[in-house]
């Protein structure tokens, strides 16, 4: 039976397939069925394009980064060495012009990256039928620009992407508000009409208010706050307050559930690649790799973990990571008694000799995500074995310097890099601002501030979406500020400064 009938592996890779999975498993990879297929390299730039999804919604950005992946590729700059979705099965690309040994090691990638998207907690909720999925928004959304218009649905995406950063990403684990339709009835109450299940977005075109209304008048005898508390999934409150037309909601909803599928990947990131990294060294080095091809192998792995002085590269700091817990808890290197133990030679020669490492590693797969990751297992000695170092710009000098090597800045800039993604983290606070239907948001100020720009860009697209006035609450220079747009002009008005030592 051939593993994909759109284009089969040639008979040898099948062959390396077949044994390369049959390795994994022995090692105790659990991980979902894989179909591998060959394309030529400008078939797989336009499909890393896409974010993996050939049979996603059309859009111009799309376009642009299969132009940037195809002149990176062309010119040496760059090259993907493998391509792997989330998906039940799960679809992996390999380059037509790869040679042997890197489709081996692509191979044994994939199979590490399967086995993380199918047992990690973070990506339990997210959809195993996804490719399906974004042909299914593909339809959706070609439907619609042939009967509204390529250009009006092209806008109205561009401005649904520019918020796309706006969603509460520990939604799907927390429950933040009470469930909007409660089946507990009085008994002597006369019966409601029949509710039609939907998402809850979608709940007011497929169950209009006007059925409930004069039903529900006695439960919500009070107007209350809009939202009741500050709400994070900013999209969510769009779709369900925002002035929309029925294609104009689906779309954002389109937009909505793509972000939380991919929203798992950028939690993990570290953590995702260091244990494909982890599992593609491993099995090479010991199982695949020919005494011709370690060579070739260590050169083209040494790249990818390869670090540079002004970024982090995650598939290094991940596959050391879980080197150092493996080896930790292998030598049981961890505890009250280790960690009081103030003899450097003495930690250094530890060895209860426990062998719990593997265990551990797979325990640590299946529950953290890459901020949990770094805070629970970072430590001196490994930021110290791998010079890791805190840097910043010098107004003096005007170049960019190490700020500092101390453990507790280094792992304290790890974690705020990795809180919410990296990203600014925006709710609303209100959304009948000054009683006039305004939109109110607030950032919530870490020492970072927001790049006004941005800002300004952001504000006038969800001005497109609410239609009235819209602001948001944060800190410049020190300074409480709030950003207006009024669809017309962007205003800022600053007022009191701000304490840098207040907490509050």
């Amino acid at each position: 039976m051939p593993i994909s009938e759109l284009a089969p592996l040639p008979v040898e890779l099948q062959e390396w397939q077949e044994k390369i999975e049959k390795l994994a498993a022995g090692h105790g990879l659990d991980f979902f069925p894989t179909i591998f297929e060959m394309v030529p390299a400008d078939r797989l730039n336009e499909i890393a394009a896409k974010g993996g999804f050939p049979v996603r919604y059309p859009h111009w950005r799309f376009g642009m980064e299969y132009e940037k992946l195809g002149k990176g590729y062309h010119y040496g700059l760059q090259k993907i060495y493998e391509l792997v979705i989330n998906n039940d099965p799960c679809y992996a690309y390999l380059m037509a012009s790869n040679e042997m040994v890197d489709q081996k090691l692509v191979m044994a990638h994939v199979y590490g990256h399967c086995d993380f998207f199918k047992c990690n907690a973070w990506f339990g909720h997210t959809n195993r039928k996804m490719m399906d999925q974004m042909a299914n928004h593909g339809a959706r959304i070609r439907r619609y620009m042939d009967e509204v218009g390529v250009e009006p649905v092209e806008e109205f995406i561009d401005a649904c992407l520019s918020i796309e950063d706006l969603i509460d990403i520990h939604s799907p684990f927390i429950k933040r508000r009470a469930d909007k339709h409660d089946n507990g009835e009085n008994k002597h109450s006369p019966p409601k009409p029949a509710r039609f299940d939907s998402k809850e977005y979608l709940d007011p075109f497929v169950n209009p208010k006007a059925e409930y209304k004069r039903n529900n008048a006695e439960d919500n005898p009070q107007p209350q706050r809009l939202p009741e508390r500050p709400e994070r999934d900013v999209m969510l409150f769009l779709l369900e307050q925002a002035p929309l037309n029925a294609w104009q909601a689906d779309v954002l909803s389109i937009i909505r559930d793509e972000a939380y599928y991919f929203a798992p990947q950028g939690q993990t990131k570290i953590m995702n690649e260091g244990w494909a990294s982890y599992w593609h060294s491993k099995m090479m080095t010991t199982q695949i790799a020919s005494a011709a091809e370690i060579v070739q192998f260590a050169d083209h792995h040494s790249g990818t973990v390869a670090s540079s002085g002004g970024s982090l590269n995650p598939y290094k700091l991940g596959i050391e990571l879980f080197r150092d817990i493996e080896d930790r808890w292998n030598r049981g290197a961890y505890g009250k008694e280790y960690e009081d133990c103030d003899d450097y030679a003495e930690r250094q020669d530890w060895d209860r000799e426990l062998g719990e490492g593997r265990d551990k590693i797979f325990e640590v797969r299946r529950v953290h995500n890459d901020l949990t990751f770094i805070d629970s297992f970072l430590t001196l000695d490994f930021v110290r074995q791998h010079k890791l170092f805190k840097f910043g710009y010098n107004p003096g000098t005007e170049y960019y310097e190490i700020e500092t090597r101390a453990f507790p800045q280094v792992k304290q800039q790890l974690l705020a890099n990795l809180t919410n993604l990296g990203r600014p983290q925006i709710a609303v606070v209100d959304g009948n601002y000054k009683n006039r239907g305004e939109l109110y948001l607030e950032h919530e100020y870490t020492g970072v501030e927001l790049q006004t720009n941005y800002a300004q860009d952001t504000l006038r697209n969800l001005h497109r979406l609410w239609t009235r006035p819209v602001h948001i609450a944060t800190i410049l220079d020190e300074t409480q500020t709030v950003i207006s747009f009024d669809g017309g002009e962007v205003s800022v008005d600053q007022g009191d400064d701000v304490d840098p030592d207040d907490d509050d």
